[in-house]
């Protein structure tokens, strides 16, 4: 059967073979009395809280599993917006805020609500992967623009002032990042936003990790820097991160209102609504007690950074950025190795330890840098360390 010729733009998701291979390796004969430590996987290790668990069982005896709206359930969207008032300060509409099947259904939306053909978008190399692909699926152009570890792994104004282009429609950032951890410094976001809104274009802020901020400095939404706190900014965000919901596929946009109704249109399209059951479950999010639950967590998170980056650092793994976010570090291992993708499946094999190899993440320097998710316990950290230890 022919298939679409889009599908020669997408390039593989090698995270996914890696994470694969390591699999199947943990159920072998070899790894009996060695367990595999899986670093590779960028999913908390914990589970939604009592109260929306519960909320979701209560959802489900009483029938409440039927279509919502397809910007999704008005209480949520009022509960999403009284967090960014709590957290952030921010006073958002809840009219601007559309819950999505997932962020990934939300950078979808946004790209084919705003990129048209072989227009361009700019993304800081390295990245996550899918972002630039959702540019690709909506017929644009990514350009990646090597991010140096002096710009914290990110764009800067000056970068995207150079690069836009005839055929340049905005950006495309995410603060905290996958793979690096690293935010964009306030100030620069600021002028990032300016920068593209005297260009006409649209800034798009992948979000998701931005609960999971450690730094008193970075944990602020790129919202502040739109006028009338984000008219002209897209954010996106997730409950599956910092709301440890990952399976239940559940997301939201903070838009400018007047395209709202562009991402409804496209989302009762392309799929009705948000799943039901995940929405009257993530009300209870914001409950007093699950908000104290995220950040016990979040100090958990902050205390393995604290913990995996200095001892990576010990072995020549270094770490150039401090992770101020997320549950990432992006380490130089070309001390050991000239390809991280050789470096990771060796490591997989001798010393038990599953981690990300650079090269789903960017062009310009990827192959010298693994990813490791410390979104695993302690104790799991530990073993990874002295295993990688014994063997380096």
């Amino acid at each position: 059967m022919r298939t679409a010729a889009r599908l020669e733009q997408i390039e593989p998701f090698y995270v996914m073979a890696f994470g694969k291979a390591a699999a199947e390796l943990a159920r072998s004969p070899a790894c009996a009395d060695s367990p595999m430590v899986f670093l590779n996987i960028g999913e908390p290790d914990f589970t939604a809280p009592p109260l929306v668990q519960q909320a979701a069982e209560r959802a489900l005896r009483a029938g409440r599993t039927q279509y919502t709206d397809a910007c999704g359930l008005p209480a949520l969207r009022e509960r999403i917006s009284g967090w960014y008032a709590q957290r952030f300060g921010l006073h958002i509409d809840p009219g601007r805020i559309v819950i999505t099947a997932g962020a990934s259904a939300a950078l979808q939306l946004a790209c084919l609500a705003l990129v048209d053909r072989d227009d361009e978008v700019l993304l800081p190399d390295p990245s996550y992967p899918c972002n630039r692909h959702f540019v690709t699926a909506a017929e644009g152009v990514p350009v990646l623009l090597p991010a140096p570890p002096d710009a914290r792994f990110q764009l800067t104004a000056e970068a995207v002032g150079a690069a836009w282009a005839e055929r340049t429609r905005g950006v495309l950032l995410a603060s905290p990042s996958n793979p690096t951890g690293t935010s964009i410094d306030p100030d620069e976001m600021g002028r990032i936003a300016r920068a593209v809104r005297e260009r006409g274009g649209f800034t798009i802020v992948d979000e998701i990790y931005l609960g999971l901020s450690f730094d008193e400095r970075y944990g602020h939404s790129a919202l502040t820097h739109g006028n009338g706190h984000g008219n002209d900014v897209i954010s996106v965000n997730s409950f599956s991160k910092y709301f440890s919901m990952t399976g239940w596929r559940l997301g939201w946009l903070v838009l400018p209102e007047a395209l709202v109704p562009a991402i409804e249109k496209l989302a009762q399209n392309f799929y009705i609504c948000p799943s039901t059951v995940a929405q009257h479950a993530a009300l209870a999010c914001f409950e007093p007690e699950s908000l104290a639950e995220y950040e016990r967590r979040r100090s958990e998170f902050r205390a393995r950074r604290d913990f995996l980056v200095p001892a990576l650092n010990a072995l020549g793994l270094t770490v150039p950025v401090m992770p101020d976010g997320a549950f990432y570090a992006w380490a130089d291992c070309s001390a050991y190795a000239r390809s991280s993708w050789d470096f990771c499946f060796d490591m997989m094999d001798r010393a038990h330890v599953a981690m990300t190899p650079g090269r789903d993440f960017g062009k310009a320097d990827s192959e010298r840098f693994v990813r490791l998710s410390y979104a695993s316990s302690m104790a799991h950290l530990h073993t990874a360390m002295e295993r990688l230890r014994a063997r380096l």
